[in-house]
């Protein structure tokens, strides 16, 4: 269901709290618990996520493993928004994925007007290859 990941090859793993790998409910609850006053509620409507599906997540009924990454960077923005460190960082690692890069404005720029220059089947032939690279992405 979640991505609770283990490392027991790593012998020195539990040692170091900080590079004992967590799934998302137990990040998630370690930072509401940061963010006195606050509910899962609060974090649902604040992040655009229904309670139903945080709820689910929380009492792991509903598997973590393909939330919209834009819904992880919501949460941390919230957090930060009630004064909570976080990173996107921990967010993505807690569900099983590797951190994406930055998304520079810049960067996201230059890739949308290379695009808009390219004929409409070289349009549809990035986009099937940009969506394969991601399912890649997620398998390694």
């Amino acid at each position: 269901m979640t991505n609770q990941q283990s490392r027991s090859g790593d012998p020195e793993a539990g040692d170091d709290p900080a590079r004992q790998e967590v799934d998302l409910v137990t990040l998630l609850e370690r930072l509401l618990a940061q963010a006195p006053g606050k509910t899962q509620k609060d974090l649902a409507s604040e992040a655009d996520i229904s309670y139903p599906t945080l709820n689910a997540w929380m009492n792991r009924t509903r598997g973590t493993s393909r939330i919209d990454p834009e819904k992880l960077r919501a949460m941390v923005e919230v957090f930060r928004r009630w004064g909570v460190r976080t990173t996107p960082r921990e967010f993505f690692e807690a569900v099983g994925r590797p951190a994406p890069g930055p998304s520079g404005d810049e960067r996201e720029a230059r890739l949308l007007k290379l695009y808009r220059q390219l004929p409409e089947a070289r349009q549809r032939a990035l986009l099937k290859d940009a969506e394969a690279m991601l399912q890649v992405s997620r398998i390694t």
